[in-house]
């Protein structure tokens, strides 16, 4: 249990990496720019911890495809981009994937 506990927190670091790596708009704002390579960082670091007790084929494709799937919604949500049926569809195939990965594990 404390392995996926880690491997939850490292998808939420992976998600703010990418939240401000698009708020640094090119690395040209400095907070956003620091702030992304510190969740990068705790984000490999939580990933290493769960990949102690997680099968790593398992644990990267959950951490990717969870990662894709929230940055994808954080899109939508926060920064405006396109929203439509093949993009639902596409998260949902996602989420389908890796509860089917956390099944066979």
């Amino acid at each position: 249990m404390h392995a996926w506990l880690w491997l939850i927190a490292a998808i939420g670091f992976e998600v703010a990496g990418t939240t401000m790596m698009k708020l640094s708009e090119g690395f040209s704002k400095l907070a956003p720019s620091v702030a992304m390579g510190i969740f990068y960082l705790l984000s490999l670091g939580a990933l290493t911890m769960a990949l102690k007790r997680i099968d790593v084929g398992v644990a990267y494709a959950i951490w990717a495809g969870l990662g894709t799937a929230l940055i994808a919604t954080i899109g939508v949500v926060l920064f405006g981009e396109s929203f439509g049926a093949l993009k639902v569809v596409s998260i949902v195939l996602i989420i389908a994937g890796v509860v089917g990965l956390h099944l066979s594990s």
